[in-house]
């Protein structure tokens, strides 16, 4: 999502005045943010949890992205980054994730104007209003947000006249269970379960080198796990590679005539090839229940055609997608859809029982405003598309 139709809130009251506006996150969503209110001289302050820029993105850098440049890069962004010299890479060449920090976020950030403003090691773990509990309405949008801050000094509360959400949800996958909960026997096998798109051919190599993997996962994430893992194969004796998917068949990551991304509709074509050939060991209508250690193994039990069935594997890949983490702004009053906890107007365009991601609408600011106004979350509405490797990044508001 591009904030091109992002204004500067109105001010209510004397204050919110000075304030700046509160940014979570210096990636893709957040810096394009940040420069679009550098345009309109709307003062801002980005708190990063992590050391450097896009720290998501950069854990999938060598994952390639389906989308090209010209999806990724933010109109206003090149605007200041064209002004130094910067010239933006080829509109339809596909970057991975490290290209696209290490091509347009890093220098992105590194603009005086954004870097001197980024607060990097700092969490922002609640959102509220200046003495104001959710259950309070009298004057509430004339009294600035707080937000409590986690960083290396300690514990702090700030104040802001607005409040950009666009810390993402890379961090918190969904469960392994069909439940939404995580299935029993969780705790006991946690070293041997990954999160999605573990880098298989570079950095975590010698986890899957040789071994039975289990990739759980019907989303773009999986297909490209399980290609890397059929490439893998081809080198490696030994490893092996099942794929467990809930449903009878894979309909997010199927090739599809009106998808125009045409490197995510391939990926479900050479999925299907792996499987048809027998490279790639399909269990279909599989929802795990318990997962239980035998000796340096997993266990993964699972209700498959109304019987309980049993595969064993050495590594599984929770490829499952993500959702957004709403505890942070639980004292914020948000109205959202009950089913994918998104803004009402957004959630039946990306609700996953009616879309893939491929048939989701065009959306802006009309479908993403809540009605208490000065919140802005870009982390809801990516439960149709699952991670960072199918776009850039989702959005989503909230106030």
């Amino acid at each position: 999502m591009t904030l091109t139709d992002l204004a500067p809130p109105v001010h209510t009251g004397a204050r919110l005045e000075g304030l700046p506006v509160a940014i979570i996150g210096a990636g893709p969503i957040g810096l394009a943010a940040a420069a679009h209110l550098v345009e309109r001289g709307v003062d801002f302050v980005i708190y990063e949890k992590g050391d450097a820029v896009a720290s998501s993105i950069r854990s999938w850098g060598h994952t390639r992205l389906f989308s090209p440049w010209s999806l990724l890069v933010d109109a206003a962004a090149e605007r200041l980054l064209g002004a130094t010299g910067w010239q933006a890479p080829p509109a339809d060449v596909l970057p991975t994730g490290a290209e696209l920090v290490s091509e347009y976020l890093a220098p992105l950030a590194a603009l005086d104007r954004i870097a001197s403003r980024i607060r990097y090691g700092t969490e922002v773990v609640s959102v509220s209003r200046e003495g104001m509990d959710r259950t309070r309405s009298t004057g509430r949008e004339e009294v600035p947000f707080l937000l409590r801050t986690r960083g290396a000094e300690g514990i702090a509360d700030v104040t802001a006249r607005a409040v950009i959400d666009a810390s993402g949800t890379h961090e918190t996958p969904n469960p392994l269970a069909s439940s939404g909960l995580e299935p029993l026997g969780f705790d006991e096998v946690r070293d041997r379960i990954t999160h999605a798109l573990p880098d298989v051919l570079g950095r975590d190599r010698a986890r899957f080198a040789g071994r039975h993997t289990l990739v759980v996962g019907s989303g773009h994430s999986a297909a490209n796990t399980l290609l890397a893992l059929a490439r893998l194969a081809d080198d490696e004796p030994g490893t092996r590679v099942t794929w467990a998917i809930r449903n009878a068949s894979a309909v997010r990551v199927s090739s599809s005539d009106d998808d125009q991304l045409e490197a995510r509709a391939s990926l479900g074509s050479a999925v299907d090839a792996h499987v048809a050939s027998g490279r790639i060991a399909k269990l279909d209508r599989f929802e795990i229940v318990s997962l239980a250690r035998s000796g340096d193994k997993v266990l993964i039990t699972g209700r498959r055609g109304g019987e309980l069935e049993t595969v064993e594997a050495d590594v599984v890949v929770n490829a499952t997608g993500f959702r957004p983490d709403l505890g942070m702004l639980r004292e914020i009053r948000l109205d959202l859809d009950e089913i994918v906890e998104a803004p009402r107007r957004l959630a039946p365009m990306i609700d996953p029982n009616l879309h893939s991601c491929g048939t989701v609408s065009p959306h802006g600011v009309a479908e993403l405003v809540l009605p208490a106004t000065g919140v802005c979350s870009t982390d809801l509405a990516v439960g149709s598309c699952g991670s960072g490797a199918a776009t850039a990044s989702g959005g989503s508001c909230c106030g």
